[in-house]
């Protein structure tokens, strides 16, 4: 089985992730909303100055000659919920929310969930709040004030931050080289759980320049000869002696055969698929990290990491650099695999392997391995 050099650190990092995840994390839990609702006789006025809409329901009320309900409204609670999104309309997980009324015992503070959703409830009637959503990369949104009578609840929407405007002017002395070379520095830093190679995700994508074509070779070099990679490559061709795969003999001697085909396999895939083509067709061969909107749209940009790259002239295009390395890594494969084992069913069957194995690796890289590298938390 072949297995290039990131797929292998891939599967190393994301296997330690989800460990971790499912010892160190509690479970996320979600909540649904539901009120019964009862729309007023005629609808409300909305000010012209509002800079959001708000769907106000009322709770249901038994009235009598007495007025007996009216009191008891004065005593039911109400809520103001909504949900984050951006200014595309994708929404937006993990922003803080903030409740302020009009005392300090009113102020609350939430993180909107995996769907973008907040709810404040059991809020005070006939008082006046305020809505403050902050996320890092996006302008603050504050809310007009939101008048709440006794038992209403007002669902906000208009929620939208926009990306944030640069505060500061910063002004580069270099050329485009230089600062290549310097965020391929701090590619060289980035290691999952702080030992675990990660150096083929761009993180902060927006800023990402070009890489000439001796950066592209210098990272690949640099990956091929990590000891965490040889350490992987050993550890491959351990599962590929249990496997007996391929058609080696068993002890050390095929142990030893199985050890030079995977590193044979892995650094061939990297300098063909992560130098050479590249540098040829003026493709990166890095993983741009989205990390906002949808998770779908998120799930669809990891997925098609393989087939759809971004040119050095900063456009996405068909990714022919990793198609072609898998591809040409395979068919070189027949020359040092074992006859039994050599056809069109290894070079074709290598290269469906190498695919798949890049989507899982960009699945990992989008949704896993950030958060366990810690010197990405410090990028935007």
């Amino acid at each position: 089985m072949r297995s290039s050099l990131s797929s292998i650190i891939a599967t190393l990092a994301a296997g330690l992730a989800f460990s971790a995840l499912s010892v160190q994390l509690p479970a996320q839990q979600t909540s649904a909303l539901e009120a019964s609702t009862l729309l007023p006789d005629a609808p409300l006025p909305q000010s012209a100055s509002a800079k959001y809409s708000a769907q106000q329901v009322t709770g249901e009320h038994s009235l009598d000659s007495q007025g007996s309900s009216s009191i008891a409204a004065h005593q039911d609670p109400g809520g103001i919920s909504g949900t984050v999104i951006d200014s595309y309309g994708d929404i937006i997980p993990g922003a803080t929310v903030t409740l302020d009324g009009q005392i300090p015992a009113d102020r609350q503070q939430m993180a909107a969930n995996d769907n973008g959703a907040f709810a404040f409830d059991g809020l005070r009637g006939n008082t006046s709040y305020r809505i403050t959503v902050n996320r890092q990369g996006f302008a603050a949104w504050t809310s007009d004030a939101i008048a709440l009578a006794p038992g209403q609840r007002v669902i906000l929407s208009g929620v939208k931050l926009k990306i944030e405007d640069e505060q500061t002017s910063v002004t580069v002395y270099g050329s485009t080289e230089q600062i290549a070379v310097e965020q391929v520095r701090i590619a060289e830093q980035q290691r999952v759980f702080g030992f675990i190679p990660n150096f083929y995700v761009v993180y902060d994508s927006k800023n990402a320049v070009a890489l000439p074509a001796k950066l592209k070779f210098k990272l690949a070099m640099r990956v091929s000869v990590d000891p965490v990679t040889v350490a992987g490559v050993a550890f491959m061709a351990g599962i590929n002696q249990m496997a007996n795969t391929p058609d080696y003999v068993q002890g050390m001697k095929g142990y030893g055969q199985r050890v030079g085909t995977v590193a044979a396999d892995s650094f061939s895939d990297i300098l063909i698929g992560g130098a050479i083509l590249p540098s040829v067709l003026h493709q990166d061969p890095r993983y741009f990290y989205q990390g906002t909107g949808t998770t779908s749209s998120r799930l669809r940009h990891a997925l098609f990491y393989p087939f759809i790259c971004k040119g050095d002239n900063g456009r996405w295009q068909p990714n022919y650099s990793s198609l072609g390395g898998d591809l040409g890594s395979s068919a070189i494969s027949n020359a040092y695999y074992p006859q039994s084992n050599r056809g069109p069913g290894l070079v074709f069957g290598n290269f469906a392997i190498g695919t798949a194995e890049r989507m899982v690796s960009g699945v990992a890289q989008e949704f896993v391995l950030r958060r366990f590298t810690p010197s990405a938390k410090n990028q935007d």
